[in-house]
């Protein structure tokens, strides 16, 4: 069984920065899926962005782009996102996940087979 070890978030004011970190615990056959989604109150969860371990690709929703930057940390399972311009519409519970089920994008929910409990980041206008 895998769990997925999830830290930062917290509160930020708009135009603020946070930075999330989900780490395996342990490993996971190679390639896979490391990614992030959110739900907000009363909207179904999406996807955020995610990587394709171990080779550092990267996607993101369109939300998101340009503002977000996720990266995978050398030698490990972990998965860094880094969250700049951060908009009261970016407030949501965000969910670490990996897996490497199937094929298509690491944007794709059924690419997933863990996930993490969730971490809250609130965005004040």
């Amino acid at each position: 069984q895998v769990h997925l070890v999830e830290s930062g978030g917290g509160s930020v004011q708009a135009g603020g920065s946070l930075t999330l970190s989900c780490e395996a615990s342990a490993s996971i056959s190679s390639p896979i899926c490391l990614g992030w989604f959110r739900r907000a109150p009363g909207k179904a969860r999406e996807e955020v962005a995610a990587v394709l371990f171990p080779y550092n690709v990267s996607v993101y929703a369109v939300s998101v782009r340009g503002r977000f930057t996720i990266s995978q940390h050398n030698g490990k399972n972990t998965a860094i996102l880094r969250m700049n311009s951060l908009k009261p519409e970016d407030t949501a519970m965000y969910y670490c996940a990996a897996g490497g089920e199937g094929t298509g994008s690491c944007l794709y929910e059924s690419r997933y087979k863990y996930w993490g409990q969730g971490t809250q980041v609130t965005v004040s206008a």
